[in-house]
């Protein structure tokens, strides 16, 4: 069983490594929570607050200077706090149109002007301006789906936390577990960044992401801590634990970057070429995938190695 990889002698660097991945983004949640009017750790999107979104199909490039006018136009109209947004179209897509210009405003109700008073601004600053999506989520709905939505990731944390326990000892489930929060943090917090410098606003489809983040995380942990399973039938009295780790790794780390490199090129695939309205989802997947292969290997192994040292430093000697 030759050695390749030494993580354990490691151990250490790899827990300082995972501390700056985690950190900048808990001091961005920690201060999104204090400075966000909904208190919320990221820039949640109408899905989860209420409001109307109204899409506009603009056949030139909008510069940060229209954009400013445009929003100074619509608050003189009475649009209060507008969120307005550049999307550019792909050139791969078979349209004239050059950009898409998001405005997120309150909700709109039926017999409402507003709507009406948007479309005006847009039109006349954007010569053939055309409407292509209005969204919109009622405050009562919003809420419904942001409960919903945290019932689903307790649902299968749960269901995860049972499944480990059941299948594994406890300090090799406790290990997984500290690794689905050490992947769900470091994407969380990336978007919480992302939304305090781009704006970037989470949906229902960025909870499908986690969620599917967590499976595909705990799956590569899972994979690692059978094969040390195996290995200590054969080689507990003869290697240790750090060693047997160690080569479990080593036995498993093709695999792991095989799985994760077939995956992200669909992933990249996807969010160069595929539409807009994915990508923030495409990302989580992509920061979820590679925080996920790492964890598995530089995270939850070492944590249930230094677990093990400390059961054997701690057990009474055999006299």
């Amino acid at each position: 069983m030759k050695l390749k990889l030494d993580i354990v002698k490691y151990r250490v660097i790899c827990l300082i490594l995972s501390a700056c991945l985690l950190t900048p983004g808990i001091i961005a949640m920690i201060y999104s929570s204090i400075t966000y009017p909904t208190h919320a750790p990221l820039k949640v999107g109408i899905d989860y607050t209420g409001g109307t979104t109204l899409q506009y199909g603009v056949k030139e490039e909008i510069s940060n200077d229209k954009l400013s006018t445009v929003r100074e136009n619509l608050e003189k109209q009475g649009i209060d706090n507008p969120y307005l947004q550049i999307i550019h179209v792909n050139a791969q897509q078979q349209s004239d149109l050059k950009s898409i210009l998001s405005i997120r405003t309150k909700f709109i109700d039926e017999g409402s002007t507003d709507q009406d008073k948007i479309t005006s601004v847009i039109k006349n600053n954007f010569k053939d301006a055309e409407i292509v999506q209005v969204t919109s989520v009622g405050p009562t709905l919003g809420k419904e789906l942001f409960k919903n939505s945290l019932i689903a990731l307790s649902l299968a944390l749960l269901g995860i936390i049972a499944y480990l326990t059941f299948q594994f000892q406890f300090d090799y489930a406790l290990a997984a577990i500290l690794g689905l929060v050490h992947d769900t943090l470091f994407v969380v917090g990336v978007f919480s960044i992302l939304g305090l410098v781009f704006n970037v606003q989470v949906d229902a489809l960025f909870v499908t992401a986690v969620l599917t983040v967590i499976g595909f995380s705990v799956h590569d942990t899972i994979v690692v801590f059978d094969r040390v399973r195996e290995n200590l039938k054969y080689y507990g009295k003869k290697m240790s634990f750090g060693e047997i780790m160690n080569s479990s790794i080593n036995q498993t780390l093709t695999r792991s970057i095989n799985t994760s490199v077939t995956t992200l090129i669909t992933l990249l695939a996807l969010y160069f070429l595929g539409g807009v309205t994915t990508r923030d989802f495409v990302l989580a997947m992509i920061l979820g995938i590679i925080i996920g292969t790492y964890s598995s290997i530089f995270f939850c192994s070492v944590l249930v190695d230094i677990w093990e040292d400390k059961k054997k430093s701690s057990a009474p000697a055999v006299a």
